[in-house]
C-alpha cells in the first residue's frame, strides 16, 4: 500500500511540474480581428444624439469591451433615461447596421488573417470570445470567410455578465477542449484583459492605433504587430 501511495504521489508531482504546451488561442473580435471601433463610435453617438445625452470621452472609453446591452444598462442608470436598455441597444444597432452595410472600406485589421491562418495551420484550436451579439459575429465571419478556422464562437451578449467579468473566457477555454493554462487570449481592451487574467489565461495585449486609452499593464505581453506572436514565436514565449 505504501509503495502504491508513493507511486501515486510521484505521478501527481510529475503532472504538476510538467511543462505546459500551447494548445489553443482565443480571439476577441472588435479591435483584434476587425477595426469596428469607428463604426461603433458613429453608431453610439448617433444613438446619444437621438436620446438627447452628451457622453464624455472618458466615460465612452471606459465602455470599450463591454457588450452593447451592458453599455446601455450603464447609460440608462447614469443618465436616468426613460428608454429601457433593450430600446437603447435597438437604436444603437439600427444605426450600426446602416453604417456597416454602407462602409465599403471596412476590413480586417492588418495581419490578423495571416495570424489566424498561421495558428490554424500549426494545429492550434481557435475560439472567438467577443462581447458582440451573435448576429454581429456571424455577419463578420460570413463577410470575411472566417468560419473554417474557428471551432466555436461565443457572444458575451448571451451571458449574464460582461467583460471585465471572466465568464466569457472561462466558457471559451472550455469550448477549446483544453485547460485555461493551455490557452492564450488576444485582447485589445482593458476590460477584456482583466477578464482573461481573472479566467487564469495567458493574455496578449494588442496595443494598436485602433485601440485608444486602454490599460495594458495586466497583460502578460503587449504587442503592436501580429507578426510578434506568430506560432513559433508565441510558442517559445508561452512554453519557455
Amino acid at each position: 500500500m505504501e509503495k502504491r501511495r508513493a507511486f501515486e504521489t510521484d505521478e501527481f508531482l510529475s503532472s504538476q511540474t510538467k511543462k505546459l504546451m500551447l494548445k489553443a488561442a482565443i480571439f476577441d473580435m472588435d479591435g483584434v480581428i476587425i477595426d469596428s471601433e469607428p463604426l461603433h463610435y458613429k453608431a453610439y453617438h448617433q444613438m446619444f444624439d437621438e436620446v438627447g445625452i452628451s457622453v464624455s470621452a472618458e466615460l465612452y472609453d471606459s465602455l470599450t469591451g463591454k457588450s452593447t446591452i451592458n453599455v446601455c444598462k450603464q447609460l440608462k442608470d447614469h443618465y436616468n433615461l426613460s428608454q429601457s436598455p433593450e430600446e437603447l441597444a435597438a437604436i444603437k444597432r439600427r444605426h450600426y447596421d446602416v453604417i456597416f452595410e454602407n462602409d465599403k472600406t471596412f476590413d480586417l485589421i492588418k495581419g490578423v488573417r495571416q495570424l489566424i491562418e498561421n495558428y490554424h495551420e500549426s494545429g492550434l484550436t481557435l475560439v472567438l470570445g467577443s462581447s458582440a451579439t451573435m448576429p454581429s459575429i456571424e455577419r463578420i465571419f460570413k463577410r470575411f470567410e472566417l468560419n473554417p478556422y474557428f471551432k466555436a464562437k461565443l457572444s458575451g451578449a448571451e451571458l449574464k455578465a460582461s467583460k471585465p467579468h471572466p465568464e466569457i473566457f472561462i466558457k471559451a477555454a472550455e469550448a477549446t477542449g483544453y485547460l485555461p493554462e493551455e490557452c492564450i487570449v488576444i485582447e485589445d481592451a482593458t476590460n477584456g484583459i482583466q477578464a482573461a487574467k481573472d479566467a487564469g489565461i495567458f493574455c496578449v495585449g494588442f496595443d494598436s492605433i485602433h485601440s485608444k486609452n486602454q490599460d495594458y499593464s495586466k497583460a502578460d505581453m503587449v504587442i503592436s504587430n501580429f507578426e510578434e506572436i506568430h506560432f513559433d514565436k508565441i510558442k517559445a514565449i508561452f512554453e519557455g
